[in-house]
């Protein structure tokens, strides 16, 4: 008896992690300004209404947040509660201490085959290069250039990629 019922068990928490991804990706869909195809989110997203997605992105936990655009190419993987923030306070030239009512905004641009470890942290006005890897828990606060491996607090490159085995694998369109 108690067989059958973890099986039910099982059946029950597979359908209902089905429909979970269905949710998610509508919500994604909705919110985002542009969307490509074969989006796949498989955990609690969200995004902001400046939000720009190529195709073949895979979310699992993103959370994209501020006025600033953001703008994620083509084959983009994520691990698991990673964010991105496109805003900060105005601390500098505002009106109050430590800081006013009013934002700075500042877009984020992430290129083609890009791949971030969980919990990494990106902020404004960074651009990833094309193939980049962002190793898990780390906070990207300047640009990457194409094909780097990058980690840390800040991130910063540690290593690139073989261009070559990279290009092969583009130019026969295997994507993940």
């Amino acid at each position: 008896m108690i067989k059958i019922l973890f099986f039910f068990a099982r059946k029950i928490k597979s359908a209902l992690r089905k429909l979970m991804k269905k949710y998610y990706n509508f919500r994604v869909k909705i919110t985002a300004r542009a969307v490509g195809d074969h989006l796949k989110v498989n955990f609690y997203s969200n995004v902001s209404k400046n939000t720009i997605l190529g195709n073949n992105v895979n979310f699992n936990g993103m959370s994209i947040s501020g006025g600033g655009q953001v703008r994620i190419g083509n084959n983009f993987h994520s691990g698991k509660e990673c964010l991105m923030i496109t805003q900060i306070h105005n601390y500098d030239h505002g009106d109050k201490i430590p800081y006013d009512d009013t934002y700075i905004c500042k877009d984020v641009l992430i290129k083609d085959n890009v791949w971030l470890g969980s919990r990494v942290v990106i902020l404004g006005g960074v651009t990833i290069g094309e193939g980049a890897i962002i190793q898990a828990g780390s906070v990207v606060v300047s640009d990457i250039p194409d094909y780097a491996i990058a980690g840390g607090h800040p991130a910063k490159v540690f290593k690139y990629r073989d261009k070559e085995h990279y290009d092969k694998l583009k130019h026969a369109e295997k994507f993940h």
